[in-house]
């Protein structure tokens, strides 16, 4: 080719290209991302009980797991908040083998990390090694499961430092906020209390955390997720039954009954002399994940709070300036779930911000969703969603949630279609039921003296003391 046509052959070219009408104002579509699809897994069930589930993930040479308990706060005795989570903080903390000092010692030699945490409906032990190492790290995890001690000197340790955490934590006014909304709506049901007293830990003593371990650490009560490079599956199953197999299958008592007062209009305000802004809470009972409601209520939280391009952070930040942080959350537990619309406001404009969260919340009961925003928040979803599964911590996670809250097997992989699928007026119709001021409760952490006249505006108003 002679460089005369060549030239033809470039400046044809650059005349199609230069007529094609491209909108650069415009970002280019985002296309639907793939449903999920779950790595290759076995599962199956020791005759003791003990549920195990083995995922294949050979994109490096570690192995996470979790050994996930259906035993978190909801079964703390009225008397002593704050168990599960003692519970789990001291598992790792000394068995009748090993004394604190030795499993560091050791998880440090095998470049593994084991520790235990505890939730409103589950207490869940984590980690992750080195494959190699698989076989010393499921050692660690049956001695502290099914061996912990709870020494002495190690729960006046935790004792002490909770109570300190605790002091801290009371004096912000957001732990209050979060705090009194879950207790105005989950009422004298467990989810209502979050957190320890002062006198509850003051009553932790090693005796309860005994009990407490030997009703809710139970292989029928549990299961066992090892995800990664695992070695071939009957030499894993061997080293899981070496460890658990003879774990003995308990009683267990049935968890509190999922009864909630029914949503009311109320308002709460704690009194917090000094406060120079009020903590704002408007909160709902909402649903667990099971409910039909809760892929169209995700979707207009997300709409409604979930983001730096929500409609609440855009207005009550952005446009009003009325505050820093405006969002709103979706806290789905086994049995229900919460629904709250946050903001944090200067005293002075306390009665216009909340006026504009409730007409945000009522805008979604009015009207439709655009397909726009609609579309939108689907991708940010979805792209979320499956971006958390990428790493052997977030499918581990995410395992662990379907198999204690009692998801089907096809929840992960149906994820993304199911948010695809809502409608604007399925948003309307659960915007109607989980977010109507009139059925909400209204929480406000601020000082009493300078903006309870302005909360009794919006209808009669229960003070209470910060303490």
């Amino acid at each position: 080719m002679n460089k005369a046509n060549l030239s033809l052959i470039l400046v044809v070219f650059a005349m199609t290209v230069s007529c094609q009408r491209i909108d650069r104002t415009k970002p280019p579509k985002t296309k639907d991302l793939p449903a999920f699809k779950l790595p290759s897994t076995f599962e199956t069930t020791l005759p003791n009980g003990l549920r195990v589930v083995l995922v294949e993930d050979r994109r490096f040479p570690l192995v996470t797991l979790r050994l996930a308990f259906e035993g978190g706060s909801k079964f703390d005795p009225k008397d002593l908040p704050g168990l599960a989570q003692a519970t789990a903080s001291l598992l790792t903390e000394g068995t009748a083998n090993r004394p604190s000092k030795q499993i560091a010692e050791e998880l440090a030699e095998i470049g593994g990390a084991l520790q235990a945490a505890a939730g409103p409906d589950g207490l869940i032990l984590q980690g992750n090694v080195l494959a190699e190492n698989l076989p010393r790290l499921l050692d660690l995890l049956a001695d502290v499961t099914l061996n912990a001690s709870f020494p002495q000197d190690e729960v006046q340790l935790y004792k002490k430092r909770r109570t300190q955490e605790l002091i801290a934590e009371r004096s912000e006014a957001a732990f209050w906020a979060d705090e009194k909304i879950n207790a105005v709506v989950f009422g004298s049901h467990p989810y209502g209390r979050l957190n320890p007293t002062p006198e509850s830990i003051a009553r932790l003593d090693r005796d309860r955390l005994i009990q407490f371990r030997d009703s809710r650490l139970a292989p029928n009560n549990a299961v066992l997720i090892l995800l990664g490079a695992l070695p071939p599956r009957e030499e894993t199953l061997k080293l899981i039954r070496a460890r658990f197999e003879a774990w003995t299958k308990k009683d267990l008592a049935q968890p509190p009954a999922p009864e909630f007062p029914a949503p009311a209009r109320q308002i709460l305000l704690i009194d917090r002399p000094g406060s120079v802004q009020a903590d704002v809470r408007i909160g709902h009972l909402a649903v667990d994940r099971a409910h039909p409601d809760y892929f169209p209520l995700l979707v207009a939280n997300t709409i409604l709070g979930g983001g730096a391009s929500s409609r609440m952070f855009m207005n009550i930040r952005e446009k009003q300036g009325f505050a820093y942080d405006a969002h709103s959350s979706l806290q789905p537990r086994k049995t229900a779930g919460l629904f709250t619309a946050v903001t944090q406001v200067r005293n002075e404009v306390l009665e216009p911000a909340v006026k504009a969260v409730e007409e945000e919340l009522q805008r979604l009961i009015r009207e439709p969703v655009p397909a726009e925003e609609l579309n939108d928040t689907k991708n940010y979803l979805s792209g979320n969603f499956v971006m958390g599964l990428e790493t052997q911590n977030g499918l581990a996670n995410q395992l662990a949630t379907v198999k204690l809250m009692g998801l089907p097997d096809s929840y992960l992989e149906t994820f993304t279609a199911r948010v695809r699928a809502v409608t604007p007026a399925e948003i309307q119709a659960v915007a109607a039921k989980y977010f109507s001021p009139e059925s909400a409760s209204l929480v406000v952490v601020g000082d009493a003296s300078k903006i309870r006249a302005t909360l009794e505006k919006f209808g009669k108003v229960t003070v209470e003391k910060a303490q």
